[in-house]
């Protein structure tokens, strides 16, 4: 092996980086930028799960437990109404994580039957959340009781016995069933974009593209004729993900397939628009492979998936809120876990969002391409 010839290579390949500066300026700002996203989604203080306490003890334990919630660093009680039909609606809403109710017999029973009974309704769509709520309420009440009973009394702490139920879910809900359903997006939107784009940027290196332009066909037609070519396949590929995860992986799925399917199809118009607008600006497959961590990557991250919105900082939720993956987590967890329908606000407004990011890349798409071929 000649070394002359070997770093002759080597100095050839070293001479096409510093010449391409997108691919520096990916190597170097990608990471940052990536990094920097996860500092700050994993390094913030997360917020205490909100819950609320309806307080009907008349004894001396109720008041105890609740002062002890109050002090503690996992829950934040919020003002949600002074009755389960509030505090349901709170909880449906997503206002709070669950609430407490400490009966009239609350006190009673703990000296009676040595049981600390409250009830307690989870909300149960995020499996974290409810475990740090009940680990919270046992503390508490353990404390409570302890304070309540002295050591040298010769009587027994109170067992704890929580008369819990579940909104949506169930004990049975785990951290796939929670992130099962916003993947199944994911998945969908990554593949159809890096399939798209890199056939899109295909077509015009072959000069398809530039005949199409030369041809009677406007350059909307154009943009929608490529669309919905990619539309089929991304519609195979939809399809066989949603089964895949409900049949053989048995996600927790509460709602409405063809509802789940609609929002992948959204999902993925607005990757393959994506892919198609991002292409336009790419001259080699491996300048559309770069745009992935830059504009795909901070959408997962972001979107939810991994870190509720709510507990990010304030300006990053401004940028999550702005990106249309956020919507489609947002939809897909309403529907699977949830059974959200078509008559939900909230659901219809994530749907609102996607379809107006799909006509705007379409447009910004058309746009570009315009531009391109000019």
């Amino acid at each position: 092996m000649s070394a002359r010839r070997t770093f002759a290579l080597t100095r050839r390949l070293l001479a096409q980086f510093r010449h391409d500066h997108r691919t520096i300026a990916l190597l170097l700002v990608a990471p940052i930028v990536v990094l920097g996203i996860f500092a700050l989604l994993f390094r913030t203080d997360g917020e205490p799960t909100p819950i609320a306490v309806l307080n009907q003890d008349a004894g001396p334990l109720g008041p105890a437990v609740v002062a002890q919630l109050k002090g503690s660093e996992l829950v934040a009680i919020q003002a949600a109404g002074d009755d389960r039909d509030a505090l349901e609606e709170a909880l449906d809403a997503g206002e709070i994580a669950a609430y407490v109710v400490l009966p009239q017999d609350f006190s009673t029973r703990a000296l009676t039957a040595r049981a600390i009974a409250p009830e307690v309704r989870l909300r149960g769509t995020d499996p974290a959340a409810s475990g740090t709520v009940q680990a919270a309420l046992a503390r508490a009440m353990v404390a409570a009781a302890s304070d309540l009973v002295p050591p040298d009394a010769g009587v027994s702490v109170p067992r704890v016995e929580p008369e819990t139920t579940y909104l949506f879910g169930g004990e049975e809900l785990d951290t796939l069933d929670q992130l099962g359903g916003p993947f199944i997006g994911l998945v969908v939107f990554f593949l159809v974009y890096v399939v798209t784009s890199v056939s899109f940027l295909r077509e015009r290196s072959l000069g398809t593209l530039e005949r199409l332009m030369a041809s009677p066909l406007r350059r909307a037609e154009i943009v929608v004729g490529y669309m919905l070519g990619f539309t089929a396949v991304a519609l195979v590929q939809a399809a066989e993900v949603l089964l895949f995860g409900t049949l053989v992986l048995d996600l927790h799925n509460q709602g409405n397939l063809l509802l789940i399917f609609g929002i992948e199809l959204l999902l993925a118009l607005s990757a393959i628009n994506l892919g198609i607008f991002l292409s336009t600006f790419a001259r080699t497959e491996f300048q559309v492979v770069q745009f992935i961590p830059l504009v795909v990557v901070p959408q997962i991250l972001l979107s939810g998936v991994l870190v509720p919105v709510a507990s990010e900082p304030g300006w990053l939720q401004v940028i999550s809120n702005l990106m249309p993956l956020t919507y489609a987590v947002d939809a897909l967890r309403s529907v699977m876990l949830e059974g959200r329908g078509l008559e939900h606000a909230r659901l219809l407004i994530d749907l609102g969002v996607l379809a107006g990011f799909c006509a705007l890349v379409v447009a910004a798409a058309a746009t570009t391409l315009r531009r391109e071929v000019a």
